[in-house]
């Protein structure tokens, strides 16, 4: 049996009510539970919540919530994974076995079923505990800069003053959109980034992090450019 778990807490402090507050037209985790539903992958898409609100939003937009998030995982530094694992564990108590299970957060609008489908596909090709979205740094990290104290300059690695940027290796980070994982993996806390996980690429115009007002507004405007060429 697979499950996806769509962990959506109501506290949202940067941009209140982030999970629902409407997105290009419909609640933000709409978008998330549309692309698990079109994936047709799942078996049940489970959205993990505190808050009364969301969970009947997520309902009526295809998604069950057979519980309710415990309080001692709703606040400010409920890491992930104990998340995923407290769905794991529910599911069990009642006699079903999830595996594999996958973590789709509720802010990434730009997730797409076909996504979806490949990063299952890399899971089981690659034998590895985890699967998840990454994209490429558009800038080459290793001649990043930082300011000091004083307000001046460094170099992060000043020993890439002189190298060429085609010459340095290309970077990755963490496209914050799903994350496949082994049932024992989720439940052993084991870290998801690591040598035991595999990813799938992601182009940088359909990965953008959510956390402020500004963030929201570059994301609307690129998710209409991609759904107008869509269309065309």
């Amino acid at each position: 049996m697979k499950i996806a778990v769509i962990p959506a807490r109501g506290g949202s402090k940067r941009i209140p009510r982030k999970n629902i507050k409407l997105f290009c037209g419909k609640p933000m985790i709409a978008w998330s539970i549309e692309a698990a539903r079109a994936s047709g992958l799942f078996d049940h898409i489970v959205v993990s919540t505190d808050d009364a609100e969301i969970a009947e939003v997520a309902k009526a937009h295809g998604a069950e919530v057979p519980f309710m998030r415990p309080v001692a995982l709703s606040d400010d530094h409920t890491a992930t994974s104990p998340v995923v694992a407290h769905a794991i564990e529910w599911y069990r108590e009642y006699g079903h076995m999830p595996d594999p299970v996958c973590c789709i957060y509720a802010t990434a609008p730009f997730v797409t079923a076909a996504d979806l489908q490949r990063g299952l596909q890399t899971l089981t090709d690659t034998g590895s505990d985890f699967a998840f979205s990454v994209t490429s740094y558009a800038f080459s990290i290793q001649r990043a800069i930082r300011l000091t104290n004083e307000g001046r300059v460094e170099m992060l690695q000043p020993e890439h003053f002189n190298t060429r940027s085609q010459d340095l290796k290309e970077a990755y980070h963490d496209a914050g959109q799903f994350y496949w994982g082994r049932a024992e993996a989720w439940l052993s806390g084991k870290m998801i980034i690591g040598p035991h996980a595999s990813v799938v690429r992601l182009p940088r115009y359909r990965v953008q992090d959510i956390d402020t007002i500004e963030d929201w507004t570059r994301a609307e405007y690129l998710f209409r450019v991609i759904a107008q060429e869509r269309i065309n």
